[in-house]
Parts: structure tokens; sequence; C-alpha cells
């Protein structure tokens, strides 16, 4: 058996359902992007009174029917990297920060290319994180109509990895796309082996913006899977009860499923979010709460019941620094994630209400998320049933270090942490330099970035996708240096030659 978490029961969930479909059907949702609108219509779905766009009971159930319940992401090379659906969970980093605490300073400020650019070379190599997320903006000298498809670039040149993204203008989606395409043969072929999921928000108030509804549609019209993430604020602009505000979500998302499904049937789609709840003191939206917390194992759960892929915004948090607190929320909900069974679980990294990203938090949310990964896996018997066998022998030897079923199987039911985690005596640990987990972490930071290696990338490709970026721009302009692989502290043209072999797609 897998250990598991059931945060609300099928009948509970039925009547989540119904009250959601009949908000959908009655109330219905506010679609700003005109196109959409236009399409929604040609496929005769009928408005309210006040325009809104209604969903009846049919369009519902084929939407669903049509949906996928589980689809695989491919590396940049276009080998299978991680099959989302069922129980499966994979860990990767929250999106979209604006700062970065400089784990060399201690300062935290705007960030830069260069910060990126150590971020995707730091996640490339972490076991836990399954693919990168195009984490946190940059904020040097990058025209902000094309900031999004300019992360992409770094992401793409620094890792193999998929990536978890998104456009920040209404139309951003198709160079983002182009780029893409560029590692593999065609159009069709990055449909088939996806690269990239990509973000599409609804802002509550039952609304879709335009520029979400023009970025679903040309995600969707681009083959790319998208995850539907309503910001659910509970006690705001949701009820501030747990099956209330479960409602209220699956309203959003719901919505962004049957769209997706109306423009084209068959098409990848998480049930996703990223709810908080609305501090009644401090007037802020802990995402980390322990009542968005529950919101979100709950959503999962209805999610699930429809067979759908989930996503969710978890093993993050919302301290300002690498502290008890954050250790607390990261993990807390990273093994709320994983006994959910949440496929996509964007958190790791994430710091001040999803606004600072520190690398130092990354490798330590990666050991974590490695840690609630271990816990969830399957229980069976192991050589060890009947067990008189291993108890005659622990009477005679006094021990089991070297017996041979312990010989055989620690190495897999023994999770080893990562130097970040503090496993020594005090002794050893004094002896070692005493270093606290910042510092612990700060030196893993460096120490991965001082190994890591580039992965080869086709110079006619590189200048490709910088031709795409600049063709995106208000007005010529060079593009940010970019850090040499081995240090941050340099920064080396985008045209720099580079001494590897032509990439093959």
């Amino acid at each position: 058996m897998r250990p598991r978490i059931q945060a609300v029961d099928d009948a509970l969930i039925e009547q989540i359902l119904s009250e959601a479909r009949r908000i959908l059907a009655e109330i219905g949702m506010e679609v700003r992007g005109p196109e959409m609108r236009r399409r929604l219509l040609e496929a005769g779905l009928p408005t309210a009174e006040d325009g809104r766009v209604l969903f009846p009971a049919d369009v519902i159930d084929r939407a669903l029917a049509s949906a996928p319940r589980s689809f695989t992401l491919y590396n940049r090379d276009g080998a299978p990297q991680a099959e989302i659906g069922g129980d499966n969970v994979h860990f990767v980093p929250a999106s979209s920060g604006l700062k970065i605490l400089d784990h060399r300073t201690n300062e935290t400020r705007l960030a830069t290319t260069a910060d990126f650019a150590e971020y995707a070379r730091l996640a490339d190599g972490l076991p836990h994180i399954a693919y990168l997320a195009t984490a946190f903006s940059t904020n040097d000298d990058i025209e902000a109509q094309v900031s999004d498809a300019w992360r992409l670039y770094l992401c793409l040149t620094n890792s193999r990895k998929p990536v978890v993204s998104g456009a920040f203008t209404e139309h951003g989606v198709g160079r983002m796309v182009e780029m893409m395409s560029l590692f593999r043969h065609d159009r069709a072929d990055l449909i088939a082996r996806p690269m990239s999921i990509f973000t599409i928000t609804a802002t509550g108030m039952f609304r879709y913006s335009e520029d979400s509804c023009q970025n679903m549609l040309d995600c969707v019209e681009a083959g790319i899977p998208v995850e539907i993430v309503p910001v659910t604020l509970m006690g705001l602009i949701a009820p501030v009860s747990l099956v209330g505000a479960a409602v209220f979500h699956t309203v959003d998302t719901l919505a962004g499923i049957i769209m997706a499904q109306i423009v084209r049937p068959g098409a990848p789609v998480l049930f996703g979010g990223a709810p908080a709840e609305f501090h009644m003191r401090a007037a802020t939206s802990p995402m980390l709460g322990i009542q968005a917390l529950r919101l979100d194992v709950a959503y999962a759960a209805v999610g699930k019941a429809l067979g759908l892929p989930t996503q969710a915004y978890m093993a993050l948090s919302d301290s300002k620094f690498l502290d008890a607190q954050a250790g607390a929320e990261t993990f807390g909900s990273a093994l709320l994630a994983a006994l959910a069974g949440i496929n996509s679980v964007s958190g790791p990294g994430m710091l001040d209400y999803v606004l600072t990203f520190s690398l130092p938090k990354l490798v330590y949310d990666d050991d974590l998320c490695g840690q609630a990964l271990h816990f969830v896996r399957h229980i069976a018997p192991l050589d060890d049933v009947p067990t008189i066998d291993l108890a005659r022998e622990v009477m005679a030897e006094q021990h089991l270090i070297t017996a041979a079923h312990t010989m055989s199987h620690w190495p897999t039911e023994l999770h080893m942490p990562s130097p970040v985690t503090d496993r020594e005596n005090r002794e050893n640990w004094a002896k070692a330099g005493g270093r606290d987990l910042l510092q612990r972490a700060t030196d893993e930071v460096e120490r991965r970035l001082a190994a890591y290696e580039a992965p080869e990338t086709d110079p006619l490709v590189v200048a490709e996708m910088q031709r795409i970026i600049t063709a995106g721009m208000s007005a010529p302009a060079p593009l940010p240096d970019v850090p040499p692989v081995g240090t941050g502290l340099k920064a080396a043209p985008t045209n720099a030659p580079r001494r590897q072999r032509r990439f093959t797609r």
C-alpha cells in the first residue's frame, strides 16, 4: 500500500462538485478574452443577462470526458522525464518571484540574469527537483514584454530538464513555442513530446482576464499542457470555511479545464491552484497557513476524483529567511502534498509570499522533498516475513548491522540526506566547523555550482532563440550578459563563442 491522506470523503467531494456545477450553470464566468469568448459562444454555450458565460451540465461532462488522465513530460533532448498523473509526485521550484535572497551578501534585492543562470544550473543537478520553473523575474536590461522568453532561454541553455513556465503578456506564448520547437523535429513533435507546462491563472471572483484567456488559447492550440491555478483567497474573495472555499476553487478550475477542452479536446490540463488564507490581523495572504493547506489537499482530492492530474503551490514558505519557520512550513507542506498524491508541486526555493527566491533554500528543500518522497513509497514485506529468522539472528549476534538482510536493503530503505541536513553527533559536528543550516546550505550551493557542467547546445539554436527574443522587443537592444560556467561574478556576452558539439534534434 501507499501512505496517503484523505482530506474529504467521497460524499463530500460529490457535494462540492454538485455546488460547483450549479454555480457554473447559473452564475457562470466572466470571460474577458474576446477570442476565447467567441470560441465559447460558437460552441453553443449560453450567456446570462449580464453577459457571463454559462456552463451547462452536458458541456461540463463532455469536457471532463475528453481531458487526459495523465501525460508525459519530456526533457530537452526528447527523453521522457516525468509521468504526470495517478499518485506520481514531482517537486518543482515555485514561481514567479521578484527578488533574490543573495546567499553571498545576505541581501534581499531585485534579481538579475546572473542570478537566474545560477539558479538554473543549480536546479539542473538537484535529484529531487523533477523539472525547472521560470522561478523569478530578472530586472536587468531586458524589456518586460520579452522577459518571459528570456527566462525560458536561460532554462533551455542551462538545463536539459523540462520547465514550468508561462507568458506574462497577452501574446507572449508564440515566441516561447518557437524557441521550444527548436529542440524538436517540428511542431507536431513538440505536441507529441511536450517539454513544458504553462501556468494559466484564474484571478478569482469567477473571472478570466484577457491575458489568461489568450495564453490558454495559444498554449492549447500549440499542444502545451496547462495548469489551471486559481488564487483562492479564503476570507477575502472566497468563503473562510473549507467546503465553501473548495467549491469556489473548483468553479474556477473547472471553468479553465472546460475552456481548454472546447478549444482542443484532449488537451492536457492540470487541476491546480495557489490558495491562501487572508490573515485578519496582518492583512496578508499566507499560502502556508494551515487552513490554506487544508484547501490544497481538499481540492486535490476533488481533482483526483475527476481523474485529472493535479498541481499545488506547496513545499515553500512565507518566512523571510531560511529559518525554523521555513523548514517547518516547507517540510510539513511537502509531506502533505506527497501524501495527497499531488502530481506537480510548485514551491521549493521560495520565501516571503512567493516574492523572494533563495538558492540555499532550494538545496535544502531538495533534501526535504527527497524525504517526503521516501515516506510515501509503497509499503510491502521485503524479505522480512516470516520474521523469525531475523529475530533469531539478532538474539545470536546482538545486532543486525552486518546481517545479509541489512547489507542488501539498507541502501534503499534508509534515506541518506545530503550534507545540508545535519545527522552528525555534536562532537563530530563541532570538529567539522560547527556550521549551522544556512552555512551548510550555502556551501552546498557553491559546491554544486563549481561542479556544474553545461549541456551542449547547437550555436545555431542559441542564435535563433536570441533572434526570436530580440524580434519581440519594441526597440533593438543587446541581450543581458550571461555569466560563464564556474562563476557568478563575471559575465560573458550572449554571443560569445562556445566550444561544443552541434546539438542534434
